[in-house]
């Protein structure tokens, strides 16, 4: 599974013209989902996702998760990072799950990002979604299980 976290003062996700979610201070995370992703690796990207420290304490370090800044977690699948990009002028998708999986997935990694008592919300599956935010930093991180 791969995760791309953006740090966003705010995010949303609309699907024919309608806003379907939205967060204020937290993180976007685009997930995809390849073929040998499964429970185990979800639960692992979950908790890395709701620990990771990118938030800054007082002193303007990077020491703090966005549960410990109350915020929230927007979660949107993203096929397209299981891309393959080595050669050719053209992506290949091969190692991206099935959608099924892929769905069952992506559900199961937010669920689990709600136990670890963070507010989340989710785009989508398979929709043309337009996705807003205002990215703080930039800051944007690459997590692979």
């Amino acid at each position: 599974m791969i995760a791309l976290l953006q740090r966003v003062k705010q995010a949303s996700v609309s699907v024919e013209s309608q806003k379907i979610a939205s967060i204020s201070h937290g993180i976007l995370v685009f997930v995809g989902v390849e073929k040998e992703d499964d429970e185990t690796k979800a639960n692992r990207l979950a908790q890395r996702v709701a620990g990771y420290r990118i938030f800054e304490d007082r002193e303007g370090k990077t020491n703090l998760s966005v549960k410990e800044v109350g915020g929230e977690v927007l979660v949107v699948s993203q096929f397209t990072l299981a891309a393959n990009t080595k050669k050719g002028m053209r992506p290949s998708f091969s190692n991206a799950a099935s959608p099924e999986i892929a769905n069952q997935l992506y559900l199961h990694f937010a669920g689990e990002i709600e136990k670890h008592g963070i507010s989340v919300q989710t785009g989508q599956f398979q929709a043309d979604m337009e996705v807003a935010l205002i990215n703080d930093g930039p800051m944007t991180f690459q997590l692979k299980i």
